[in-house]
């Protein structure tokens, strides 16, 4: 009785590795063990259930993906990476609300999978993160979302401004009532350079800010239960930056601009 192909693909790490391999092209025996660091005689009890199931054939010493093989494992391989992004820190994901993330970024959301996971001191969880601050006035731009007004966000600004940074921000109307009331002089001049690009989201953001350069993507979620967590992923990985860089243009568009204070 032949297995499903469910089992077939992921009861044995041997057989998921040989498809994983053969994506690539077909592959001479001696090249898959090699790679796999197995045995012949371990590896052909599990080449043979991959052929009863017409996944993989083989001629002469080469094995080579069926047709079947090839459609099922390029359907496999996005959700193996998935799996693999979560499993590393699924205390992490598992306890944070990621339901603002839009589905198609989602989907792609191993993209992050070179981040960190960072836990700032209890003296410094009200600190602006130092590599966004150190590495935002030396970008060509600077993207942020916060849905809180910090004191020094103003001066964050300004360095950036006079560095002639292009800077999009985007802040919630309750968060924006209390920077533009101690800082509306400020305000002023960084919207008359020309660099300062200032938007309001009047809709719900169930996280609590992301910042994103040509140098770093930050990102701090919210607990699970909504409550505010001082913990947040910070990642200097180009695939993190563009997806980061997605994730603002994804709010950007259903922002309003503010012309004026």
């Amino acid at each position: 009785m032949k297995k499903s192909l469910l089992n077939v693909l992921f009861a044995s790490d041997k057989r998921k590795e040989v498809l994983l391999l053969l994506q690539n092209g077909a592959q001479e025996m001696e090249n898959i063990l090699r790679f796999l660091d197995t045995t012949r005689q371990a590896l052909l009890p599990q080449i043979k259930i991959l052929e009863e199931h017409y996944l993989v054939f083989h001629y002469d010493d080469t094995y080579e993906l069926t047709t079947i093989g090839k459609l099922i494992i390029d359907e496999v391989v996005p959700l193996l990476s998935i799996i693999e992004f979560f499993d590393n820190d699924i205390d992490y994901w598992g306890t944070h609300k990621i339901d603002f993330i839009p589905p198609n970024l989602l989907q792609n959301i191993e993209k992050l999978r070179k981040y960190k996971v960072i836990d700032p001191p209890f003296t410094d969880i009200y600190k602006l993160n130092d590599e966004i601050l150190k590495t935002s006035p030396i970008s060509k731009l600077h993207y942020g979302i916060v849905t809180y007004y910090h004191p020094l966000f103003c001066q964050f600004l300004s360095n950036m401004i006079s560095n002639n940074v292009n800077v999009y921000m985007i802040m919630p109307q309750s968060a924006i009532h209390g920077f533009i009331t101690e800082n509306s002089v400020q305000l002023e001049k960084l919207m008359k350079s020309g660099l300062f690009h200032f938007f309001v989201y009047h809709g719900n953001l169930s996280f609590v800010g992301l910042a994103c350069n040509d140098h770093y993507f930050m990102m701090r979620l919210l607990k699970s239960n909504g409550e505010y967590d001082t913990k947040y992923i910070l990642s200097d990985d180009k695939e993190a930056l563009k997806w980061g860089k997605k994730l603002f243009e994804h709010y950007l568009k259903d922002s309003a601009p503010i012309t004026q204070i």
